[in-house]
């Protein structure tokens, strides 16, 4: 509805009938829990000479829908800020999609076990984004081709070229794709709260935004009886979005620093690409990610970066060496075809006038009235 992702493998595909790497079937062969699962993370984490999560953990979270009852099984992580007790909610299906969904919440958890000590103001992230970084960095190394054959899902970690361009581009629309709603999103509502989009231009000023940055345009044509941008839950709850577009930006900044730290990423070395690195094992990353975690919300957010990446601000060149595999097939593939890169305006999509109302409905509000 909002085309935040573009989940369109059918007809974007680079290679059109190559099977993607998709270990579930495997994980069902090998008879995983949803527990196995929560161990795997754990392990994870600890191999990077992190913490593993307490007893306590394991006792009190919710690994899957119980029999007696439903609850909302919308992942989440929990601090329950006495620094010992740490659950996850999810109720886990034995999917690839939900081991690395574990990951990045186990993610949340380890977050929480190494700022416990600040004091209860600093157990936060420094800014809303990093948390989030955090657990999609993690995420990028846990559905490598190498860490599921390090896991025993795959038979070999080397993939052809056709199945390595068709995962980036999965991956392009379902990350890079984001990027610009995450930010048309606040700046409609900055937009609107410092007062330069006026209410009666709210419905087109975001039709505005969506076509300008993102290059889309409605089914039909909208007016200002419309209000499209309250369809997105975080609108109408006045709730910031930019914390994840920052999250999806300082994912690959935070990858890139810990993949070089683990010996597993070299700028220009063709034999080691940014997007087949796999951290797990790597004490060096590890604690390098410790010590920014530990850190909470103590300093400003571009000290606490600055440990781990050795920059103080977010950059995008660390997606674009990521992706940059697939940005060399499509640059080859536009020139080829001669596709026109962009969008072009082709009519209406937004009538900024209010329609007149009918006799009808004027009656209607002058009887409520």
């Amino acid at each position: 509805m909002w085309a935040l992702n573009w989940k369109l493998d059918d007809i974007l595909m680079p290679f059109p009938g190559v099977e993607p790497i998709d270990v579930t079937k495997e994980m069902q062969r090998q008879h995983y829990t949803p527990r196995h699962m929560f161990e795997l993370a754990d392990r994870f984490f600890y191999s990077l000479n992190l913490t593993r999560v307490p007893a306590s953990f394991w006792r009190r979270s919710v690994m899957r829908q119980p029999d007696a009852r439903r609850v909302i099984c919308h992942p989440s992580s929990w601090d329950f800020c006495d620094g010992a007790d740490f659950r996850i909610n999810h109720c886990t299906n034995v999917t690839q999609k939900d081991l690395v969904t574990i990951h990045h919440e186990m993610s949340h958890v380890q977050y929480f076990m190494q700022y416990k000590n600040q004091p209860y103001i600093f157990r936060a992230a420094a800014n809303p984004g990093i948390h989030e970084a955090v657990g999609h960095a993690v995420a990028l190394s846990v559905e490598s081709p190498r860490h599921l054959w390090r896991l025993g899902l795959l038979n070999d970690y080397r993939t052809t070229y056709a199945v390595e361009i068709n995962d980036l581009m999965r991956r392009a629309l379902d990350q890079v794709v984001f990027l610009p709603y995450a930010y048309l999103v606040d700046l409609w509502r900055w937009k609107v709260l410092e007062g330069s989009l006026p209410e009666k231009d709210w419905n087109c000023g975001w039709w505005d935004l969506r076509y300008e940055i993102q290059g889309m345009k409605p089914p039909e044509v909208r007016s200002e009886e419309d209000f499209d941008a309250a369809s997105k839950y975080h609108i109408p709850a006045n709730i910031a979005y930019s914390r994840h577009f920052v999250s999806f930006v300082m994912q690959f900044q935070l990858h890139k620093a810990l993949c070089m730290k683990a010996g597993q990423y070299v700028p220009g070395d063709p034999s080691r690409p940014l997007h087949k690195c796999d951290i797990y094992s790597s004490t060096q990353a590890g604690n390098a990610l410790g010590e920014m975690m530990r850190l909470g919300s103590s300093r400003p957010w571009p000290e606490v970066i600055e440990t781990v990446l050795g920059e103080r601000k977010m950059n995008g060149s660390a997606l674009r060496e990521y992706f940059r595999p697939l940005e060399l097939w499509l640059a080859e593939e536009n020139q080829k075809h001669k596709e026109f890169v962009g969008w072009r305006p082709d009519g209406e999509y937004c009538v900024y006038e209010k329609p007149k109302k009918s006799e009808s409905s004027l009656r209607c509000e002058l009887n409520t009235e």
